[in-house]
């Protein structure tokens, strides 16, 4: 019954212009997505760059691990309470949080992609003469684009989940109606919040899902742990230890 009415309440149009005389649903999920996607841009220019050139020279692997461990094991609600407290409310904390949480998946998605890429293909590449820079940029990028997109995915999932706890500050997202909902005991109002966190996640994983399966080479295998990489037989894994999957 509750669910049910988390539903109704959703769908009522008054609710998406404004709710408890603040933003309805359609501005606390503008707020959220943005925030989202500004966290998910910065860390994905930090950490593409640094992983593809990990995977591609074999050096500094196990210090991306180290880094993305020790960052994992920060809690999210007290690194960001701390930050905030240190530099005040405002946007550059709240993002800088999201960033830390969103590189560990980027690089090891973006270095492990380049290391699944078969050897015969990196030394075809360059007995044809090129140059380092195109053997990363024409060959081992594009078959490390699953890998690659599967860290994003992972990136996306994690930050959209995360993004709900800004609301314990004032900020708008929206985790503002489960923040809300739970003070005032509007539980109708609170299901609801957590439904549509739930909705926006699952839709960001279907796109950049099926982003990953089409960007898979035909004959690529899937798995991950009895591919032929350029350095070697090694299972591909995330700063955590934890294989990473090609597509799901």
């Amino acid at each position: 019954m509750l669910f049910l009415q988390a539903i109704q309440w959703i769908l009522t149009p008054a609710n998406w212009q404004t709710v408890n005389f603040g933003p309805g649903i359609g501005g606390e999920l503008v707020a959220h997505l943005w925030l989202t996607f500004l966290s998910t841009l910065v860390a994905a220019v930090i950490a593409v760059p640094i992983g593809l050139a990990i995977g591609h020279t074999g050096r500094g692997r196990g210090g991306a691990i180290l880094i993305g461990n020790v960052v994992r094991a920060f809690p999210t609600l007290g690194l960001l309470s701390i930050l905030l407290l240190v530099l005040g409310l405002g946007l550059p904390p709240v993002v800088l949080v999201f960033v830390l949480l969103g590189i560990p998946p980027l690089l090891a998605g973006a270095y492990a992609g380049v290391e699944s890429v078969d050897k015969q293909a990196i030394d075809g590449a360059r007995a044809v003469g090129m140059s380092e820079w195109q053997v990363l940029t024409k060959v081992e990028v594009p078959l490390a684009l699953p890998l690659l997109l599967g860290g994003l995915r992972s990136a996306v999932l994690q930050i959209i989940a995360t993004v709900t706890l800004v609301s314990n500050y004032g900020s708008d997202s929206l985790g503002q109606f489960i923040i809300s909902g739970a003070a005032t005991k509007d539980y109708v109002q609170m299901t609801a919040g957590a439904i549509l966190v739930t909705v926006l996640a699952l839709l960001a994983d279907a796109v950049l899902a099926s982003a990953q399966r089409i960007t898979t080479p035909r004959g690529v295998l899937r798995g991950a742990g009895s591919r032929t990489t350029a350095r070697g037989r090694r299972p591909l894994t995330a700063p955590s230890g934890a294989p990473i999957s090609e597509g799901s």
